[in-house]
């Protein structure tokens, strides 16, 4: 059975998680993590220092033994914030990779919240309708709503307790203009997303991350109970404005706090009293799960399609694709004709075009929001739909496979994939090869709907003496123009496939 391993690079801490498939679940084998501080002065500089980069570094290496111990057949591993802002991170990256031979995902803030969401709802048995998530790290505070196990809205606020405590509490204890002026940024940074999470108010609230378990820590302490499971807001709010009184040796002898933890909860406490203040949050519960967490459940996806997890990703890129499409008003109708015509071809053709199963994912997903440039301007259309697709946050799509959906969307007009096309030149070789294939099927897939009408209802293909022959069915009045298309799409065909493609008259 094969062993994944999931590295979060955070920017208080780095952290592994090394599991083996087992029963088709995740059994976990090793687990580690080290305070390395990697956001120290980053925030306010704008460079990872020296000294930080040198401590994580080393436990790095460290980490790239315990893998290799473990005989770990897939890694993945991701940075957060402190990478998002550095100057300096490609040059991190290259080291990582020249001592590791990892290559470092530099993620968005809101693909780390989803995958802390997706880890969340893999490894627990949430029986909430609504959920509130709260992940609140070294540099960001990420808010994921959900319904019925569906991201109903997300957002990363530059609010971390690394940053903050950076940014504003440069005394210990820190002053009172201090604490002050950090409140009043966390207080204007959470007003911007107040009225979209009023909602929160009625969900569980479910929190994970450092400042969590010290926060639930210390509360447990207090009840002299370690089986409370939620902390109360009031209870967050007093111990927020007794940590802001107390120097560092007195936060370090707190019961769940813990050395590291105490020169940054200050800032930490005071994010959780506001938050929980300003959504008229009840409580929240803590839970251990993370980020490398939501990795493993989607490196487990990639592995086994028939993973439980795997119909949570799939509705998680579904609501992408969808809301993607509609906020860049595109015919949702004829869109889904093509992406049906697009699926139906990629099953008919699968002994010509030969390409990987997850292409069939991929075209689905360009059929589906190939016309987005269009809300740019109908001319460059295709290279602004490219554009957009790259750089969309697309849920569940990392930005290799972002990048795919955007190149084979790219040249469904006058324009061919050519090697050296900057589209093409940002994939990788095998990449290369397969994307005119996808492209010519998602060209014959428009080509059978040039009426936009929904002339074509089906179509079946066969391969006979070197020539494809399309069968389609048909709306009554024909399908005579998608079959004039349909000639048009033959040189392009022939020069993919090398053979030929036939819609015989009706």
């Amino acid at each position: 059975m094969p062993t994944f391993a999931a590295v979060d690079i955070g920017s208080n801490s780095v952290r592994l998680k090394i599991a083996r498939l087992e029963r088709r679940r995740l059994a976990v084998l090793h687990e580690d993590r080290e305070v390395t501080r990697l956001g120290a002065e980053v925030f306010r500089t704008g460079v990872l220092e020296p000294a930080a980069i040198a401590r994580t570094a080393k436990v790095l290496q460290r980490f790239h033994r315990a893998t290799q111990s473990f005989g770990v057949d897939t890694v993945r591993v991701v940075a957060t914030a402190a990478l998002r802002d550095a100057r300096n991170a490609r040059s991190f990256l290259e080291w990582v990779r020249s001592a590791t031979g990892w290559n470092v995902e530099i993620i968005t803030g809101l693909e780390e919240g989803r995958l802390i969401h997706l880890g969340l709802l893999a490894s627990t048995r949430l029986q909430a309708r609504n959920l509130l998530m709260i992940d609140l790290g070294g540099g960001s505070c990420e808010l994921t709503l959900s319904a019925d196990r569906h991201i109903r809205d997300m957002v990363s606020l530059p609010i971390g307790a690394v940053r903050l405590t950076e940014e504003f509490l440069a005394h210990d204890p820190a002053k009172k203009k201090e604490i002050a002026a950090m409140r009043d940024f966390i207080a204007q940074e959470l007003k911007r997303v107040e009225r979209r999470f009023a909602p929160a108010s009625s969900a569980v609230c479910v929190a994970t991350s450092g400042t969590a378990a010290a926060l639930s820590g210390q509360w447990q302490a207090q009840q002299r109970n370690p089986r409370v499971m939620t902390v109360p807001r009031n209870a967050v709010v007093k111990l927020a404005g007794q940590l802001a009184k107390m120097r560092l040796p007195q936060r370090r002898q707190l019961a769940g706090i813990g050395p590291r933890r105490a020169e940054i909860i200050v800032a930490g406490s005071a994010v959780f009293a506001e938050l929980m203040t300003r959504l008229n949050l009840a409580s929240f519960r803590y839970s251990p799960l993370g980020l490398r967490d939501g990795l493993l459940e989607q490196m487990l996806s990639d592995y086994d399609k028939s993973a439980r997890v795997r119909r949570q990703i799939e509705a998680e890129r579904q609501d992408a694709l969808l809301e993607t499409s509609t906020h860049y008003g595109v015919d949702r109708v004829r869109a889904e004709r093509i992406r049906g015509l697009c699926e139906q071809l990629f099953r008919e053709l699968k002994s010509v075009h030969r390409l990987p199963p997850e292409y069939g994912d991929w075209l689905s997903a360009a059929a589906l929001l190939h016309e987005v440039g269009s809300y740019i301007n109908r001319s460059g259309r295709h290279r602004h739909a490219h554009y957009i697709i790259a750089n969309s946050e697309l849920f569940g799509y990392t930005v290799r496979e972002r990048r795919i959906i955007a190149a084979i969307s790219r040249y469904v007009g006058k324009s061919l994939p050519v090697p050296s096309d900057r589209p093409m030149r940002t994939l990788q070789s095998a990449e290369r090869m397969n994307i005119p294939k996808a492209v010519a099927l998602l060209r014959l897939a428009r080509a059978l709907d040039q009426g936009r009408r929904g002339a074509v209802k089906s179509v079946k293909a066969r391969l006979r003496g070197g020539t494809v022959k399309l069968e389609l069915k048909t709306a009554r009045g024909g399908a005579d123009l998608e079959r004039w298309a349909v000639k048009k799409e033959r040189t392009y065909f022939r020069a993919v496939f090398v053979v030929d493609l036939e819609a015989p008259d009706s």
